[in-house]
């Protein structure tokens, strides 16, 4: 898949390579799963060899992650929540948005500023924040420093490693593997814990 997708990028003009980097880095955030950080990755190989600048690189694909997250900001905070309590959205559970409110409530903005390096739950942060009614100017702002960091950093590794961006790609796929066992982990520990308490109140 990478040759494939290094052959296709490689072949389009500079203006092209910059409109698919940038609609890759919007699409991951609003219809994942997608390959964009390869992709960036790839873009950062491509100004390794001069062929496209690392400042408009960075700031496309930046303004296309910060778009593709307040996209989906933008639809959680349209959607009624008395909608949503009355179970008339078959995809978001009561409990899931009372825990969703919770762990916004208490790290919100902090969530919304680790959202690019917490892969498999962009989108999910990104409807839950605008769900949660967090400050949209906040938001924007800490979604782009977020962006701008992962980007940047991705950008470079492209850069280093252009002449074997299949070790970026594993590299990456572990990073990804690791914070979604960590992810999973913490979720799992913080359900138990709910339970473990309210099953303990309940005795008492």
């Amino acid at each position: 898949m990478i040759e494939n997708i290094l052959n296709f990028i490689s072949g389009l003009t500079p203006f092209w390579i910059y409109v698919v980097l940038f609609l890759f880095a919007y699409i991951e955030n609003v219809f994942p799963p997608s390959p964009s950080d390869l992709v960036i990755v790839i873009g950062g190989s491509l100004i390794g060899t001069g062929t496209i600048q690392y400042i408009p690189t960075l700031l496309l694909t930046t303004i296309g992650s910060v778009l593709g997250f307040m996209t989906l900001f933008f639809v959680g905070s349209q959607l009624d929540r008395k909608v949503v309590r009355a179970g008339k959205i078959k995809f978001i559970s009561l409990k899931a948005l009372e825990k969703a409110e919770i762990w916004f409530n208490k790290y919100g903005y902090l969530i919304v500023l680790l959202n690019r390096f917490i892969p498999g739950t962009r989108s999910v942060i990104s409807f839950f924040g605008g769900l949660s009614e967090l400050d949209v100017k906040k938001t924007t702002l800490l979604a782009t420093i977020s962006a701008l960091v992962w980007n940047g950093l991705i950008i470079y590794l492209g850069i280093i490693f252009g002449r074997n961006i299949q070790l970026v790609d594993q590299y990456l796929s572990r990073y990804s593997n690791v914070i979604i066992v960590i992810t999973i982990g913490v979720t799992l520990f913080f359900v138990i814990r709910y339970f473990w308490k309210k099953r303990k109140a309940l005795k008492n």
